[in-house]
């Protein structure tokens, strides 16, 4: 009889279709990986890859014909060890978590730490990107569960609720304090230094998008790749920084950056967390903690 750990390193490279995104999904190194595979063509008496310019490939003749197979086995197994696991009420396994930097800062941090007090055996593992990047690893299921701006218009994901708005705001420190006492118009914002996220992000694209429907046209004086850097850069005097307001209300109590209210006003933006469609692939842990992540409570936190 063939190690069933052995054909579940053949489906992970399978559908990794390389030896090096296999080994970390499986948290083993890379020769531990090439070596498992070796072991099970000796014992099958095949070949079931081809190393190809893009990775692994699987042979026409052995890996294309056992790969359903083995993929249909892992499941039961997989499915059978969560009904078992969630009857005792045990967690365990990895939980794969795909979000911007600042959406775990600022909203996620808590539920995990509230989560690792009673599921300590879970390991938690984060995957910063963009709401497509999450998108895609969500579908492609390089990750269990993500933090997206909405509206997402994906029938492959399951969309489980909206966790919140995000009202994006102007904030300076007193260095541009003669803003600080009146509405200012938003096409005069151009005249002064602007600081935002990189053009990459889609909080980037709505806002400059909005803008740009009101004949707007910013360039930007400083662009960064978190908002953390944006505040601090603020604070500093560098420019006018456009920052969701609940990432700054610490600063606004404390006076170190001020509001500048602007018309028209942004328009807010709302998130919401998504699953892979097939449920069947939801663990036991990504359960508990769908469960954790208590979304009307959230939204009444920040009323």
């Amino acid at each position: 009889m063939i190690n069933l750990d052995l054909y579940r390193v053949f489906y992970t490279v399978a559908k990794c279709g390389s030896l090096t995104k296999a080994s970390e999904e499986l948290y083993i190194s890379q020769p531990a990986v090439s070596q498992a595979i070796k072991n099970l063509e000796t014992q099958l008496g095949g070949k079931l890859f081809n190393r190809v310019s893009r990775g692994m490939e699987l042979t026409e003749t052995g890996g294309r014909q056992i790969f359903e197979i083995v993929e249909r086995a892992i499941k039961l197994f997989d499915s059978a060890e969560s009904k078992f696991k969630e009857s005792k009420n045990i967690a365990t396994g990895v939980l794969r978590i795909s979000a911007g930097d600042t959406f775990v800062t600022h909203f996620l941090m808590r539920y995990i730490k509230k989560y690792h007090e009673l599921y300590p055996n879970v390991v938690i593992t984060f995957k910063d990107g963009t709401s497509k990047d999450t998108l895609e690893r969500i579908k492609s299921h390089k990750a269990d569960i993500g933090l997206v701006n909405l509206p997402i218009h994906d029938d492959d994901v399951l969309l489980t609720g909206q966790t919140g708005i995000i009202e994006d705001i102007f904030v300076a420190s007193d260095k541009f304090s003669e803003l600080f006492d009146s509405i200012i118009d938003l096409r005069d914002l151009p005249d002064y230094p602007i600081i935002m996220l990189d053009n990459t992000t889609s909080t980037n694209k709505e806002i400059m998008g909005f803008l740009a429907k009101h004949g707007i046209t910013i360039t930007p004086e400083f662009e960064a790749a978190s908002v953390e850097l944006i505040i601090e850069m603020a604070k500093n005097g560098m420019g006018i920084a456009c920052v969701p307001r609940r990432y700054v209300l610490e600063e606004l109590a404390k006076k170190e950056l001020f509001e500048i209210k602007v018309s028209p006003q942004l328009p807010t933006r709302a998130t919401g967390v998504v699953l892979n469609k097939d449920e069947s692939s939801h663990s036991f842990a990504l359960k508990e903690f769908v469960k954790i992540l208590d979304v009307d409570q959230y939204n009444q936190d920040k009323k």
